[in-house]
């Protein structure tokens, strides 16, 4: 289970047609791409839309990865919600759809106290025998997760089950505060579209989540990193982080508007469709600093 769980695992984006639907031709071949760039699977979780979207197309998108990965990779699903029914529900389909494993954050509507909080991640934990991945999103949605329930956690199920993806601000020092609580047990997936991703790597991470963008760019980099190829990773990290620090100054509707832009760019996508309503916009200025950028990353990469 949970060994397959590690390198770069990106977060899919959700193709729209113009009538909002999901473009599910276009979806299996973001998936396919993804997949021949080196990604070790697939996500479906904040930058899938994953709140915009029905009950009954997260379950049909849950077994539209399985069936297009084809067991060539893993396949995570966010079955976070803002009731216990509801999440311990999406626990169950995804894994009658074949899911490797699942990934929860807390419900955003309200601040919750530790108990509750523990009380949700651990039922969700018990519905199903499948790893989780428990997922503080809180530097673009609902609150930061104290340190302590994810210490609880850990102690109670072991690093197989219980995995984390902290996503709070400061993104490195709150990595190297739940290894140190842990005694280095706890196993980490980095987030926020890679921005400190060397960072964190150094500090013991065994993964990164990113959006499905710069996979090509991430793949590298992750090797390079695993290889200990400094001037490599240097190269390719400088340009990247630069990318996504314009894609978040939006917040999650930022990383959506980039993301989807530059997998036009690239082929994969035929629209970069958003589902309204939108905080934010890809206004010109920022657009063509992300060719800029872009064109930068590839000759990084030597493309």
């Amino acid at each position: 289970m949970s060994p397959s769980l590690q390198g770069v695992l990106p977060v899919l984006q959700t193709p729209f047609d113009p009538n909002d639907q999901i473009d599910w031709p276009v979806l299996r071949r973001e998936i396919r791409w993804v997949l021949r760039q080196g990604a070790q699977g697939v996500c479906a979780a904040m930058v899938s839309e994953w709140l915009r979207l029905t009950q009954e197309e997260r379950l049909a998108y849950m077994h539209e990865m399985v069936q297009t990965v084809e067991g060539r990779g893993v396949v995570v699903a966010s079955v976070g919600a803002e009731s216990t029914f509801e999440a311990r529900l999406l626990a169950r389909e995804a894994q009658k759809a074949g899911c490797s494993a699942l990934m929860a954050i807390p419900p955003i509507s309200q601040p919750l106290g530790m108990q509750a909080l523990e009380d949700y991640f651990r039922a969700i934990a018990e519905e199903v025998p499948l790893p989780l991945v428990v997922q503080d999103a809180s530097s673009y949605v609902g609150e930061p997760l104290p340190l302590e329930l994810m210490v609880r956690l850990l102690e109670r199920y072991g690093p197989e089950k219980i995995l984390f993806k902290p996503e709070a601000a400061p993104l490195g020092p709150n990595v190297s505060a739940l290894l140190e609580a842990t005694s280095g047990k706890a196993r980490i997936f980095d987030g926020s579209g890679g921005i400190a991703l060397v960072d964190t790597f150094r500090r013991g991470i065994v993964g990164t989540m990113p959006g499905a963008d710069l996979v090509p760019a991430l793949v590298r980099l992750w090797s390079a990193l695993q290889q200990g190829q400094e001037p490599e990773i240097y190269r390719i990290y400088l340009p990247l982080a630069a990318l996504v620090a314009l894609q978040m100054q939006g917040g999650l509707d930022g990383f959506l508007e980039v993301e989807k832009y530059l997998l036009v760019r690239q082929g994969v996508f035929s629209s970069a469709r958003c589902r309204a309503p939108q905080a934010y916009r890809l206004d010109p200025a920022t657009q063509q600093e992300v060719d800029r950028l872009f064109e930068r990353l590839q000759q990084a990469l030597g493309n």
